[in-house]
């Protein structure tokens, strides 16, 4: 998949994960990974900066004796899906613009 493709839908897949519950960075990898390569030094930093916008929270839960950090979707995180379904209207549109313009070589 192209670099900048993944980057701008990154951040979406990972909302979109934490829907269906809390998870922590390791488990985040792994389950995006399936659908989209992902190391966790990508994904910190783009969870850092979804919890300082307000999508996700964190809190902290012991495992195995060590603190595991938990990763949570907020309502913000919600809305934001939603808003970019919202939109996928207008990228599919360009998507088949240029879909038609290989196809009528």
């Amino acid at each position: 998949m192209d670099t900048q493709l993944k980057k701008g839908l990154i951040e979406y897949y990972i909302l979109a994960n934490l829907k269906y519950g809390d998870s922590y960075g390791y488990e985040i990898v792994k389950t995006i990974s399936a659908h989209m390569p992902i190391t966790e030094s990508t994904l910190y930093p783009i969870l850092k900066r979804l919890e300082s916008q307000g999508k996700v929270s964190t809190f902290s839960s012991a495992y195995n004796g060590r603190l595991r950090k938990y990763y949570k979707l907020e309502s913000e995180g919600l809305d934001s899906i939603k808003s970019f379904l919202g939109s996928w209207e207008k990228v599919e549109a360009i998507h088949d613009y240029i879909k038609r313009s290989v196809e009528n070589e």
